[in-house]
């Protein structure tokens, strides 16, 4: 493995933080998906999904290293399954399989590419990950047409607007006010 691939204490540090930040964010997000948000009948509420997927994206954007995905996200899970998510256990499965799904996209580049596009591939493969697994694990009698498929569509274009653009657009705030100048992702306060 080249060198540059290789993580370093502050890769693991900053990937950790980014994890417990969100993982905090997941729980208090759960609170408004099954409180306020309630009230917005699903398949439709799958438009705020995006949000759970972030971590995927901003980790190995910030990171740019492999594995950097996979990590970032599962470790949101993990904290908020410690802090006492209303899915339980349950996430310490499905976070994994959103991670491997958005990590595949850097991988399908060699973890050479973190630019919009790879970006947005990301998002939309964790969210089709994530939609995916829902309709069968917490959906199953639910019909194709009315409700699954327009689940799996609504969860992917969130994904891709809130994990990938919005990473994106995290990615370019946090350069662009130094926090991380001992990141690649510094050099690229021009656009991603």
């Amino acid at each position: 493995m080249d060198n540059n691939n290789r993580w370093r204490t502050i890769d693991i540090v900053i990937a950790s933080v980014l994890g417990v930040a969100f993982g905090v964010i997941f729980w208090a997000w759960g609170l408004l998906w099954n409180g306020p948000a309630d009230a917005i009948p699903l398949p439709g509420r799958a438009v705020l999904y995006g949000v759970w997927l972030v971590p995927a994206v901003l980790g190995a954007l910030v990171v740019r290293k492999p594995g950097a995905a996979f990590y970032t996200l599962t470790f949101a899970a993990l904290v908020s399954v410690a802090l006492g998510t209303s899915w339980g256990w349950t996430i310490v499965v499905q976070g994994p399989l959103e991670a491997a799904a958005g990590e595949l996209a850097f991988a399908l580049f060699a973890y050479r590419t973190y630019r919009l596009p790879v970006a947005l591939l990301a998002a939309t493969l964790a969210g089709l990950a994530a939609s995916i697994y829902d309709v069968f694990v917490w959906y199953p009698g639910t019909a194709w047409g009315s409700f699954r498929l327009p689940y799996i569509l609504l969860t992917a274009a969130s994904s891709l607007v809130v994990a990938g653009l919005g990473s994106v657009a995290l990615t370019r705030a946090l350069a662009n006010t130094g926090a991380l100048d001992r990141f690649p992702a510094a050099r690229d306060r021009a656009p991603i």
